[in-house]
């Protein structure tokens, strides 16, 4: 027996496939410099303790200097992060990683005089503020939305306390991560012919996709059972990041941690709740993708290691991530040169880190910075991967204009419209990809990737929605999240959204401790909006002219400017109207019908 493919080490992978993190700071000595200007940065800050509501001058002081210190948190942050993630076993940047983290609690509880002195603002003092210094209109809109929230606030002693707590209260989040990425292994997986595959978080999907079921059963087994070996950790874990969102809902005067997570990013919780009501009306739509499924790959029993396979075989081909990065260009040549022009400035100038590595954090994201986003991926040259691709720079593109465009506390957009531009380029690679094709079993894959990305962004993702609403519901009413809860929820939910054609197996009743996105605060709902209301926004662009292009755009651009909603409102489409999520499975629906079609031919 022998391995078919070995993932690197980190010294192992070319430089040019690795992202410049030195554009960020040139050396490590360069970041430890940086961060030791921050405590004079803390003591200047706190000087303005007691005196916001004087004038003004002095708030908006306070304020600018306030905007210049986030922008070089920022940058820290950045440079640490980038550097942990691609081996989170190195314990130099675990160590630096802890040293900016404890600095920002230290800010934070050093500024924590900041909300309870805005709020305390007369609302006709403030407008005279406004009157008497031009310069604080810059500042308007981050004034409103903070006060907004003013029944949530608590006295600067409180406040100051709640910053402090930091430390403690972010630990369930940093040890599941290290838990997950660092510390967990697995056996590797052995296909039909008896190869040993190495298995990690990486790689596990693309194992997944291969056609060869006994790979996929075999990676499946391990990675789950790895994980129930260790299930009262993962369970104790869970449990303490819900008691944390717990303690700081009841602090801050909200009836649930739901409400006040929705509540710091300005969506109604009838968004998320309208979401899981729309898609259950749906369901029907879901079972019927299961039992075709199961039908295509002519199987007894459809089981969850079959869910990520092809279902027309011998369509799919290695995708090298040059030719990825062709096709993706391509593709998004309906947003416009310009668009196209950063995009390529982006993959030519090692904005990405491409390939997996040993220690590697799973996954992809994008981060946002000043001098230009960050991409990981952990490229392994499947369809998936060049989907990857497409999602991650719809990230980072976001965040380029939004930077480019907004003041820096503007700039940031807010979680809620931040899968729309990601899913939008989704959307705009798959109807590429169609339209160059007029083979039917090219199609037909095509369109089981299309089918695929539904099911896994707007089902799958608001399932995992419904179980963190109801996760965070058992603590609010004093439960314990034991793994055996955990456990029987999940699996609960998964009959209910997969339906009777699929085996709900033990394996799968763990797959909520290897999915880190619960530990983001009621996020994952946002996929599925996101997706929704991109699926929307794409197909005006394609059928639209320039306005719809420039309105597009013009979204890209606004950062936070605007609320999320009204920000996608003036894009196009209403979130606060289940009518998105409903129109985006009707397509659903639609590709099911010629799916079956073209596989009757």
């Amino acid at each position: 027996m022998s391995e078919t493919k070995k993932i690197r080490q980190r010294h192992e992978i070319p430089v040019e496939d690795t992202w410049a993190v030195e554009d960020l700071y040139p050396t490590d000595e360069a970041w430890e410099q940086e961060l030791a200007t921050i405590p004079a940065d803390q003591a200047a800050l706190a000087a303005f303790v007691g005196r916001l509501g004087e004038s003004g001058e002095t708030l908006c002081a306070y304020l600018t200097m306030m905007e210049q210190v986030d922008e070089k948190a920022s940058l820290l942050g950045n440079y640490v992060s980038r550097r942990a993630d691609v081996d989170t076993r190195d314990p130099k940047y675990q160590a630096m990683s802890g040293k900016f983290y404890s600095a920002m609690v230290a800010m934070g509880a050093a500024c924590s005089f900041e909300t309870p002195e805005i709020m305390a603002i007369p609302d006709e003092t403030l407008e005279g503020f406004y009157a008497a210094c031009p310069g604080l209109e810059r500042y308007r809109r981050y004034l409103t939305n903070m006060r907004r929230r003013k029944a949530h606030t608590l006295s600067a002693a409180e406040e100051k306390l709640l910053a402090a707590a930091g430390d403690v209260t972010g630990a369930p989040s940093n040890i599941y991560g290290m838990f997950a990425n660092a510390d967990m292994t697995f056996p590797d997986a052995v296909d039909s012919q008896g190869n040993k595959h190495p298995l990690a978080q990486g790689n596990f999907v693309s194992l997944e996709e291969s056609p060869d079921r006994a790979l996929r059963q075999s990676a499946y087994e391990n990675l789950y059972h790895s994980f129930s070996n260790f299930k009262n950790t993962a369970a104790g874990l869970l449990n303490a990041q819900n008691k944390q969102l717990k303690f700081y809902a009841q602090a801050r005067k909200y009836d649930s941690a739901f409400e006040a997570a929705l509540d710091r990013t300005n969506v109604p919780t009838s968004v998320y709740l309208n979401l899981i009501e729309a898609v259950h009306q749906n369901l029907d739509k879901m079972h019927r993708y299961v039992r075709l499924r199961k039908k295509l790959l002519g199987l007894d029993e459809l089981h969850f290691y079959d869910v990520y396979t092809p279902l027309v075989a011998d369509v799919d081909k290695e995708c090298p991530i040059d030719e990825a990065k062709r096709t993706v260009y391509d593709a998004l040549a309906p947003l416009g040169e310009d668009y196209r022009k950063v995009l390529k400035e982006g993959f030519d100038n090692r904005w990405i880190d491409v390939y997996p590595n040993v220690g590697k954090r799973s996954g992809a994201y994008s981060a946002g910075a000043a001098v230009h986003p960050f991409v990981l991926l952990n490229h392994t040259g499947t369809l998936s991967s060049q989907f990857t691709l497409a999602h991650e720079m719809g990230h980072a593109l976001h965040s380029y204009y939004s930077n480019k465009t907004q003041n820096p506390i503007d700039a940031n957009y807010v979680i809620f419209v931040a899968e729309v531009a990601s899913t939008f380029n989704e959307a705009l690679l798959m109807e590429h990809l169609l339209s160059k094709t007029t083979d039917k079993k090219e199609r037909a894959y095509l369109i089981n990737h299309f089918l695929d990305q539904f099911k896994g962004t707007i089902y799958r993702q608001t399932m995992f929605a419904e179980f963190e609403l109801n996760i965070g519901r058992m603590v609010q009413e004093g439960k314990t999240l034991t793994a055996d809860v955990l456990c029987a929820e999940y699996k609960r939910l998964n009959e209910l959204y997969y339906g009777p054609d699929m085996v709900v197996d033990d394996e799968i009743a763990m797959e909520w401790a290897r999915i880190p996105h619960f530990y983001y605060n009621y996020y994952v709902f946002q996929y599925a909006t996101g997706y929704s209301a991109a699926i929307a926004l794409s197909r005006k662009v394609l059928g639209g002219g320039e306005k719809e292009l420039q309105d597009y755009l013009g979204f890209l651009c606004g950062g936070c400017s605007k609320s999320p909603i009204d920000l996608l409102k003036g894009a196009g489409v209403d979130m606060t109207d289940p009518a998105p999520v409903n129109d985006a499975l009707k397509l659903f629906g639609e590709l099911l019908d010629e799916m079956e079609a073209l596989m009757q031919e």
